[in-house]
C-alpha cells in the first residue's frame, strides 16, 4: 500500500508541501513570488522615530524562506519593524519564515508599502517589481488601510515575538485543502488514505506551529470550521484573547478622506470592561473653517448603559487647554462635535499624544471615568495632505457619520 501510495506527487495547499492555492480574486494585485526589501519614508512614517521598516508581500511561493533567510542576515537591525501584505501562499515555506522571525525577536506588522518610483495602481508590475528587488533601499509610503495578512502568511505573522493589526487591517485565516497530481493509476482506495494521511499530517503541522508560537489552540480550533472556500477575518477580541494581537489600544494612522468635503481621521479599538469586548471609535478633523478647524468624535457604546458621558481631549503641549464636552448618544454610538482655535490646533500638532478622558455619570452622580492615549504622529503629514484638497468653502458633512473602516473590527 505504501509504495502505491508513494506513485501521489503531492502538491498541497494550505498545510503541506507546497503553495497554497488561492482564488483569483485573493491573488489580485499581488506579486506572484514573495519579495522582500528595504524601505525608507518620511519621518515618523512607521511610527515616533521610525523611517525605515523592512516590506513583506506578494504570494509566499516555493523558495520564498531562502530568499528571505539570505535578506534578514544582512540586516543588522533586528528591530527595524516588518510590513506584511500578502495573501497567503506555501504554507510549510511561512512556517519556516515564521520560524526565522521567531529567532530574530522581529517585530511585525499588517501594512502595504507603497513604492514612490512606481506609478499608482502598478505596484506589482515588472518595472517596479524590479525596482523593489534592487539593492539598497526604497523610497515608500506606508498604509494600513486595506492592508492583509492573510491565510498563509498568517503563520508567517505568528513568528514574530511583537505583532500588531491595526483596526483597518486584516489577519484572516481558513481551513486547508489537499491537491495532487496523480502519477499511474492508483485505486481511489490508494487515494483516499493518502488524502487522509495528509491531511492528519498537516493538521498536526499546524497545531504544533500554532502552539510553538506561544497562540492559544483556540485559533487552530477556529481555522479547522473555516472552509478552505472562505475567510474568516480575525475581530479585535480574538487577536487579542489567541495571544496574536494583545494591546489593549490598536490605532490606525491619519489618513486622508476625500470627497465634497474631504477630512482627516483616525480610527482606534479599546479594551472594554463593561459591554463589548472592544470598541471602536474615529476622530476626524475637517478644513478649516473661519480660522477655526472643525473635529468630531464618535465611539460605539454600550445600548443597554445608562447616563450621561463626557468626553475631553487635551494634547501634551498644551495640557491645561482641553476640548470637548457633553456628548450625544445615537443607537450604539456617542458622538460629540465642535471646533479647535488654532492655538490648539498647533499645540496637537506639536504633541506625541492626545490625553482623551471619558466620564459616564450615573443618575445617582457617581461617575466612571477612563483615560487613554491616542498617537499624534503623521497628523501634520496627513494634515498638509487635507490642507491640499481643501475646496474654497466648506459644507455640511456628505459622508455617513460615524464611519466604520472597511477591515475594522470591534469586537
Amino acid at each position: 500500500m505504501l509504495a502505491r501510495i508513494l506513485l501521489l506527487v503531492a502538491v498541497l495547499s494550505l498545510p503541506g508541501t507546497s503553495r497554497a492555492e488561492q482564488t483569483p480574486a485573493e491573488i489580485a494585485g499581488f506579486a506572484s513570488r514573495l519579495t522582500i526589501y528595504l524601505a525608507k519614508g518620511s519621518p515618523d512614517a512607521c511610527g515616533p522615530g521610525c523611517d525605515r521598516w523592512i516590506a513583506i508581500e506578494g504570494q509566499v511561493d516555493n523558495d520564498a524562506a531562502s530568499r528571505v533567510r539570505r535578506f534578514l542576515a544582512g540586516v543588522k537591525d533586528t528591530q527595524r519593524p516588518i510590513y506584511l501584505h500578502s495573501p497567503g501562499g506555501n504554507v510549510e515555506q511561512s512556517y519556516v519564515i515564521g520560524r526565522l522571525l521567531r529567532a530574530r525577536k522581529a517585530v511585525a506588522r499588517v501594512g502595504q508599502t507603497i513604492a514612490t518610483a512606481c506609478a499608482a495602481g502598478t505596484q506589482v508590475d515588472a518595472a517596479c517589481l524590479k525596482t523593489k528587488n534592487a539593492a539598497g533601499e526604497v523610497e515608500a509610503e506606508l498604509t494600513t488601510y486595506h492592508a492583509m495578512c492573510n491565510s498563509a502568511c498568517g503563520y508567517l505573522f505568528l513568528g514574530a515575538t511583537s505583532r500588531e493589526v491595526a483596526p483597518d487591517a486584516a489577519l484572516a485565516v481558513h481551513n486547508s485543502r489537499l491537491v495532487f497530481a496523480i502519477h499511474g493509476h492508483p485505486s481511489p482506495e490508494v487515494i483516499a488514505e493518502f488524502r487522509r494521511r495528509r491531511t492528519a499530517s498537516g493538521d498536526r503541522d499546524r497545531t504544533a506551529y500554532v502552539a510553538a508560537m506561544g497562540i492559544s489552540r483556540e485559533l487552530d480550533d477556529l481555522i479547522r470550521t473555516v472552509k478552505f472556500e472562505n475567510l474568516h477575518v480575525l475581530t479585535r477580541a480574538e487577536l487579542y484573547r489567541f495571544g496574536i494581537d494583545t494591546r489593549p489600544l490598536a490605532e490606525t494612522m491619519w489618513r486622508l478622506e476625500k470627497g465634497a468635503r474631504p477630512y482627516i481621521s483616525k480610527f482606534a479599538t479599546l479594551k472594554n470592561d463593561n459591554g463589548p469586548p472592544f470598541r471602536t471609535m474615529e476622530w476626524r478633523l475637517y478644513c478649516n473653517n473661519k480660522n477655526r478647524v472643525p473635529l468630531m468624535f464618535a465611539a460605539e457604546i454600550d445600548e443597554a448603559a445608562v447616563g450621561k458621558r463626557t468626553i475631553m481631549m487635551a494634547a501634551d503641549a498644551a495640557p491645561n487647554e482641553e476640548a470637548g464636552g457633553l456628548s450625544v448618544r445615537a443607537g450604539k454610538y456617542e458622538m460629540w462635535s465642535g471646533s479647535l482655535d488654532f492655538g490648539t490646533f498647533r499645540a496637537i500638532m506639536a504633541s506625541r499624544s492626545l490625553h482623551v478622558r471619558e466620564t459616564l455619570r450615573q443618575q445617582d452622580e457617581t461617575a466612571d471615568t477612563t483615560k487613554f492615549d491616542i498617537d499624534m504622529t503623521g497628523l501634520a503629514t496627513a494634515w498638509t495632505q487635507l490642507e491640499a484638497n481643501c475646496p474654497p468653502a466648506t459644507a455640511a458633512p456628505k459622508s455617513p457619520w460615524p464611519s466604520v473602516p472597511q477591515s475594522g473590527r470591534g469586537s
